[in-house]
């Protein structure tokens, strides 16, 4: 299964430009918001994390023009008929997940939990094991349009991370629910850790549809 290692793109290439461009942002995007959360955690809401939440936010805007200006070349040029349909889902997920990154991002701007410091150390672990498990989805997805052994290895390796994302954010917020925070405060910092993970959750989904998407390239 997977044994193609041959290119979408045979007289399309500002459009493989542009998908390529697209995920760059998302690599782009995991490196910012790991250095955004760690700023946050030093320094909650400096002008240290604004300068840095107006990059995410910037990623963000880029993403969506890349979107509309795959979606108008797919649909204006008539380009890659058979397979139009899937690859606008698949812009559409990587979209998704730059939102989703951009969003959370904003919340601790906007809400600003008192996260203790002794739980710093394992929100790290799971910022970190997010944003690996998004690079790798960015990365399965461009393998998606060249090589599609190299989808399958990278996808395994979105799996893997998403699912130890899973048993930090559990053990993360056993720890909150058995401290003796305040039940508001609990809430909040539950809320804050399961928005995190759910962007793992997001690039699994993802994995998910684009194996799909290549098992119909293959037939």
């Amino acid at each position: 299964m997977f044994n193609v290692k041959v290119s979408l793109f045979a007289r399309t290439r500002e459009l493989e430009h542009s998908i390529d461009k697209l995920h760059d942002k998302i690599i782009e995007m995991t490196m910012v918001f790991k250095n955004a959360i760690d700023i946050y955690l030093q320094e909650r809401r400096s002008e240290n994390y604004r300068e840095t939440s107006k990059k995410i936010k910037m990623i963000e805007h880029d993403s969506d023009v890349l979107r509309r200006e795959i979606e108008s070349r797919l649909y204006e040029q008539n380009l890659i008929p058979d397979m139009r349909g899937n690859i606008l889902q698949l812009v559409e997920n990587l979209d998704r997940v730059i939102n989703l990154f951009d969003e959370v991002a904003h919340k601790f701007y906007i809400e600003q939990p008192d996260i203790p410091e002794i739980y710093h150390g394992e929100l790290k672990t799971l910022v970190k094991q997010v944003a690996d498990c998004a690079e790798n989805m960015a990365i399965a997805s461009r393998a998606f349009f060249r090589d599609l052994v190299t989808l399958r290895d990278y996808s395994k390796k979105v799996y893997l991370l998403e699912h130890q994302s899973d048993k930090t954010s559990a053990k993360l917020r056993k720890a909150v629910f058995d401290s003796d925070l305040e039940l508001a405060r609990k809430i909040q910092i539950n809320t804050f850790v399961e928005e995190v993970a759910d962007v793992a959750d997001l690039a699994e989904d993802c994995i998910d549809a684009l194996l799909i998407f290549a098992i119909k390239r293959e037939i």
